[in-house]
């Protein structure tokens, strides 16, 4: 039913206004008497074999939603009874801004990828640490991971980005399970430029000292890496990750590449600049994804994401060296039976493989 909708209906309109509709009637359906349970009948797994210690933290599963889809922690009560363990809110910056001009997400359906450049369009770290303030008061009766993504403030200059980064820890630390900073992201001119180790070190040595001061507890930090990195500078910042003692790296971001695409070349040239996710990512973040792991010696959790479709996929990540896997564009194709699909043929996998031994 869900396919259906999608081709007939929701291809058809905006795609940040379809995500805008899909997402308020998950929110939506979690406020209805008796819907969340409902939900997560139809939605979720529980099986011990799935469970996952990670970061210090108890996962049930190893499927988390990445970040992009709930920018401003507004789902949070909801997207659990979608199958997954763990939702990143953000991207999250310290000041609030709106973003680039729309159109600013667009499918290539062809490809099951999509192309955004939103610009970390968020209401900033101050609402958002509000609204993580009172899901901490009231939690649902089961309440996911969450972790909490931030970014540079478009109007800060690349001098001032520790202080700008620091900020938003400072603000988002003591309500989140563990932070990302993200320095991947192709829509915030100059951001990128901030993954060479020297520029590097002093954002996230910042964020660490903010981040546990103000949660009064060790913080568990990640930062964000792109695939379109070099070999060497992603064996850099594996090794600046292990002289900082950063508990873990998140593989990958999205590509400004467009290479290999099915969709019609006119078709991509429209879709514009900004980065793309989804399947045709997946080789290169498998391949960044088994370089740290070689590089890292299992000393940090490392999280797969990109081109995450199938339970063949999260277990190919998690043998390549994953603890936990995130997805987010096969969530928007295949709709919201799509992570219990896949945890419950992860799970079967697992049985065949213990009975084969």
């Amino acid at each position: 039913m869900y396919k259906t909708l999608y081709r007939h209906v929701l291809t058809r309109i905006d795609a940040e206004v379809a995500h805008h509709w899909a997402f308020a009637g998950m929110r939506l359906a979690g406020r209805v008497p008796v819907a969340p349970d409902l939900l997560r009948r139809s939605f979720t797994t529980d099986d011990d074999r799935l469970r996952v210690r990670a970061l210090g933290l108890d996962f049930p599963t190893p499927l988390g939603l990445a970040a992009g889809f709930d920018k401003n922690a507004t789902g949070l009560k909801s997207l659990g009874n979608f199958g997954f363990a763990c939702v990143e809110v953000g991207t999250v910056t310290a000041l609030p801004q709106p973003g680039n001009p729309r159109p600013r997400l667009h499918r290539l359906v062809a490809d099951r990828a999509v192309v955004n450049r939103m610009g970390f369009n968020n209401d900033g770290a101050e609402v958002v640490a509000r609204r993580l303030r009172q899901y901490r008061a009231v939690p649902p009766a089961h309440p996911v991971v969450v972790g909490v993504n931030i970014g540079k403030s478009k109007v800060v200059d690349e001098a001032d980005a520790a202080a700008d980064y620091a900020t938003s820890a400072r603000l988002l630390a003591p309500y989140a399970d563990y932070l990302v900073v993200n320095v991947s992201s192709p829509n915030t001119p100059g951001l990128r430029d901030l993954q060479a180790v020297e520029k590097l070190r002093p954002v996230l040595a910042a964020v660490r000292e903010a981040a546990d001061g103000a949660a009064h507890r060790h913080v568990p930090l990640l930062v964000k890496i792109a695939p379109d990195l070099s070999d060497a500078d992603v064996d850099a910042v594996a090794d600046l990750a292990l002289d900082l003692g950063l508990d873990g790296i998140v593989a990958t971001n999205t590509t400004i590449g467009r290479e290999g695409l099915r969709t019609p070349p006119e078709v991509v040239e429209a879709a514009g600049g900004g980065g793309l996710s989804g399947a045709p990512l997946k080789a290169r973040s498998l391949e960044v994804l088994r370089r740290l792991a070689a590089r890292t010696h299992g000393s940090l959790v490392l999280v797969g994401v990109g081109g995450i479709e199938t339970a063949a996929d999260v277990a190919e990540r998690l043998e390549a060296g994953a603890s936990l896997v995130q997805a987010y564009t096969a969530f928007i194709y295949e709709g919201p039976g799509w992570a219990r699909r896949v945890l419950d043929q992860l799970a079967a996998s697992r049985t065949r493989r213990e009975g084969d031994r």
